[in-house]
């Protein structure tokens, strides 16, 4: 059985579960990018509606992080922008369109509008890139032979597309969006989904992910281990209690074939 080995200990499992944004790709490289562009766009159709832009700036809004000269730095590990769905975002911005003056039904309307724009902006950057050491030990999972899945608070075309914009796609033989299950994260769904079609038991798996929301996802569904993944943000350790064990890069983690 492979084992996954972390700060010397050994962990028996047969899969490894990742969340994709913060855990497999660079969060705010893309979704800081395109955040920027949706409420940029969402503020200039206020406008030319004769509406006040938006009179709130996108750290209390997403939960991002700014340097002095605005840009976008790191983001909050339990905020809107990392832990929410699509939905989630689009009815916190509708409800800002609502303050402004639009009726509910109008501030749907433009939200989802603005949604379209930025995902073709992103669409036409394919402004993703992965984490430090994600390919090598992706690789060290594939030469092992244990089962690798996405679970991810995005949607699955979505999820997929940046899978392959990334070249990793094929190292996953499953990838669950939340849109395929009832509750999205922290409710243990998508990784009861995951295992049922790998035919393997919560109790088997492994979960990386960088926000608390997976590592409670993790213990909700039974899995053998959560991971956190903090990066080089000294505050993700902190946003990560419910976390099994706190990484800062791959090169921490190990796979190893058990010999008996």
């Amino acid at each position: 059985m492979p084992t996954l080995r972390i700060a010397g200990a050994a962990h028996p499992i047969q899969a490894i579960l990742f969340d994709k944004d913060g855990t497999l790709l660079d969060f705010i490289y893309t979704w800081g990018n395109w955040s920027e562009r949706l409420l940029a766009r969402f503020s200039q159709q206020l406008v030319r509606r004769k509406l006040a832009p938006l009179s709130i700036d996108s750290d209390t809004l997403w939960g991002t992080r700014h340097a002095p000269d605005g840009e976008i730095v790191g983001y909050d590990r339990n905020g809107p922008l990392a832990m929410g769905t699509i939905d989630d975002l689009l009815t916190v911005l509708s409800w800002q369109g609502y303050r402004s003056g639009l009726s509910w039904a109008e501030a749907k309307v433009l939200a989802e509008d603005c949604r379209k724009y930025a995902d073709e902006q992103l669409h036409q950057t394919r402004a993703v890139k992965p984490l430090p050491g994600v390919i090598p030990f992706l690789e060290q999972c594939r030469q092992s032979g244990i089962a690798l899945a996405v679970v991810t608070a995005d949607e699955t075309a979505m999820a997929l597309k940046h899978l392959d914009w990334l070249g990793i796609g094929s190292y996953f033989s499953v990838c669950i969006g939340t849109d395929q299950v009832n509750r999205g994260k922290p409710y243990p769904d998508m990784i009861e989904l995951a295992c049922d079609k790998l035919s393997l038991a919560c109790s088997q798996v492994a979960v990386i992910g960088d926000t608390n929301g997976d590592m409670r996802m993790a213990k909700s569904a039974g899995a053998a281990l959560a991971v956190g993944i903090a990066g080089s943000d000294t505050t993700g350790i902190n946003d990560l209690p419910d976390a099994d064990v706190v990484i800062s890069s791959y090169s921490e983690l190990a796979l190893w074939e058990d010999e008996q």
